[in-house]
């Protein structure tokens, strides 16, 4: 921490003297939503970025959470105040595309600029998300993260489980061995369930999350996990959350401390979770891949991501534009890229950047840390694993996990229940489709 604060007062020094030292120079206002450590990295890229060249300076600026520097980024456009950058999460997506006139899609940026840009450099897994039907990127992907299962080795060994099944058959005996032996009270609980347990389960397992290619093909793509094997897998989770196997633990992040206590041997979380995992668990732990439903497909998909990407606005003027696209080309590079995600442990958004980090000994060093990397790039994205582009997609969260509540509470049934969600989630899709038509 202590030399995080060090680069950050250095990088905040940079952008000071850059500043000064060329008055003539574009300014490039950057609003992101990366606060504490996240923030201040985002302040040295920035500084390092200025410090090469005297034409641009990039000011990165904090605006809250995702949530909030959405907000904040709309009703700047509207004032005609926008930044000429804002970071945007992955859910936000449908609505930047169809912002008419607010946005500047990054591969046109890239080519009018005759920028060093190559959309094969990147990793589809991750473009999957910010790219057209057609594959062409909207938005340059930033912090990328996808989940994975995190284990306990010490309870695992003492209640003699050696490895950790791929399939979620197998994972039910191990988990049932936990509880069975004493070794936890919980064997698993995850983090963020709807992006998890439905999102991802559905990508995992090569089935749809919505109609019309989960929202790529059209605006009226409808709601469909309450008619796939999504179902099954919720009455799973419903029975083991009965017989100890799982335990539901809030709607975002607040799962972690039964994982962290020892109280869950396992959690589904974040891969961007290893830091707090390294710094919380006081116990051998390791990171496994998220699991595929053997019931349902042979050989897993990859998995979605969660995180942001990075937009242009269209208020830029025709010097920000060149100067975002020359940021844009440092951004991606293979030294940057391996750094931030390193760092960070967010997804390199780069196929060079994943190969210079295992050059560099790090996933070596640090177990478990390319599981993530491995999980993403072991298939071809299929129309169901490239992502989801559903407008609403923040209400429509809350609305299945509202509906996940009630089912682990056992104040409704699962089909019920998810009845309930895809209903309500299609009216929020009807809203969009109206408002953007």
């Amino acid at each position: 921490m202590q030399r995080a604060c060090l680069l950050s007062t250095f990088g905040t020094a940079l952008v000071l003297l850059t500043t000064g030292s060329a008055q003539a120079a574009t300014q490039i206002d950057w609003w992101h939503a990366m606060g504490g450590g996240l923030g201040e990295k985002v302040n040295d890229i920035a500084a390092d970025f200025n410090a090469r060249q005297d034409d641009y300076v990039v000011n990165p600026v904090f605006k809250g959470d995702y949530t909030d520097t959405m907000m904040s980024a709309i009703a700047a456009f509207r004032a005609g105040k926008a930044p000429e950058i804002v970071q945007i999460y992955e859910v936000g997506t449908a609505t930047m595309m169809h912002a008419k006139g607010a946005i500047i899609p990054v591969y046109r940026l890239m080519a009018e600029e005759s920028a060093d840009f190559d959309p094969s450099a990147y990793l589809p897994a991750v473009t999957g998300y910010y790219t057209t039907p057609e594959g062409k990127m909207l938005s340059l992907p930033f912090n990328s993260s996808t989940p994975v299962t995190y284990v306990n080795r010490d309870i695992l060994e003492k209640a003699g489980v050696d490895e950790v099944p791929m399939t979620w058959q197998g994972l039910g005996k191990a988990l049932e061995k936990v509880v069975d032996s004493g070794a936890a009270d919980c064997g698993l609980t995850t983090t963020w369930p709807s992006w998890v347990m439905l999102e991802n389960y559905s990508a995992r397992n090569d089935i749809p999350f919505a109609s019309e290619a989960n929202g790529f093909e059209g605006l009226d793509a409808r709601l469909q996990f309450n008619e796939t094997a999504v179902v099954d897998h919720i009455q799973r989770l419903a029975q083991w959350q009965q017989d100890g196997r799982f335990a539901y633990g809030g709607r975002k992040d607040e799962a972690a401390p039964k994982f962290y206590s020892g109280e869950c041997a396992m959690m589904m979380g974040s891969s961007a979770s290893y830091a707090g995992v390294r710094d919380n668990a006081n116990f051998d732990f390791g990171v496994a891949p998220l699991s595929y439903d053997a019931e349902v497909i042979e050989s897993p998909n990859n998995t979605i991501i969660g995180g942001a990407s990075l937009w242009v606005l269209s208020g830029a003027s025709e010097a920000q534009k060149k100067g975002i696209a020359e940021f844009f080309e440092y951004l991606s590079s293979p030294e940057v890229q391996a750094d931030w995600h390193q760092f960070t442990g967010y997804l390199p958004i780069t196929t060079a950047a994943a190969e210079l980090t295992r050059k560099q000994g790090f996933y070596e060093e640090n177990p478990g840390t390319d599981v993530a990397i491995e999980q993403m790039t072991g298939s071809a994205p299929t129309e169901n694993s490239k992502g989801l582009r559903l407008g609403n997609m923040v209400q429509i969260r809350d609305v299945i996990n509202g509906a996940l509540e009630k089912i682990f509470a056992g104040e409704v049934g699962v089909q019920q229940g998810l009845d309930q969600a895809a209903e309500k989630g299609n009216a929020l899709l009807e809203k969009f489709q109206n408002a953007n038509s």
